[in-house]
């Protein structure tokens, strides 16, 4: 029997079961196929027409390096030179990173709280000593500079690393010698070299 003689066969109640079979699984397929197509995906955008926030990793603030500070100690230290130091140290870290004080050295003329500053001097004087105008010393006082043509022996004992000994050959250098027309002069005297001159050059004068 063909598919048509048998629906003809039918019933007019069982020819409409059969319409809502057919009908209910052809929705049901629909459905399905609908179902399984991809959906698009809506991007919301923040208030404000801001693009939306991209997750980011945590950041990493980096600090600048601090610029050196290079400053001379020298005068009454242990160990004067240059030195290298970090910003917010103070005249008391140079003066510690020099050897320290020696015995004998005059602080009170420097202001030992006093911030570095880069490419300035500060020069530890003896007790007695004086600091020379203009050194660039940090926290220091500022008086004559000692002339060693004219000095006595007395004011010479107060120069860095001079004592009666060295004091008494400056002045008979320059008696059987005649007058230093330099600071460098100083050199050829007994019992002064190059470190010696160095520590007693920002207090003298010809």
């Amino acid at each position: 029997m063909s598919v048509r003689e048998r629906l003809d066969s039918l019933s007019r109640g069982e020819l409409a079961g059969l319409i809502v079979v057919v009908v209910t699984s052809l929705v049901g397929a629909g459905l399905w196929y609908a179902r399984s197509l991809p959906r698009p995906v809506d991007i919301v955008a923040p208030p404000g027409g801001a693009s939306p926030a991209v997750a980011a990793g945590p950041s990493v603030a980096v600090s600048p390096t601090p610029a050196a500070i290079i400053v001379d100690v020298a005068g009454w230290v242990r160990r004067p030179g240059v030195y290298q130091f970090a910003s917010g140290d103070r005249v008391i870290d140079a003066v510690n990173r020099a050897g320290g004080a020696r015995k004998g050295a005059d602080l009170t003329s420097l202001n030992l709280a006093a911030p570095l500053a880069d490419g300035t001097q500060i020069v530890v004087p003896r007790p007695g000593a004086t600091v020379p105008a203009g050194g660039g010393s940090t926290g220091a006082g500022s008086t004559a500079l000692i002339n060693v043509n004219t000095a006595s022996e007395t004011e010479l004992e107060t120069l860095p690393d001079v004592g009666p000994v060295t004091a008494a050959a400056i002045i008979d250098y320059r008696t059987q010698n005649g007058p230093f027309t330099a600071v460098d002069d100083l050199i050829d005297v007994s019992g002064i070299g190059p470190a010696t001159l160095e520590q007693i050059r920002p207090f003298v004068t010809v």
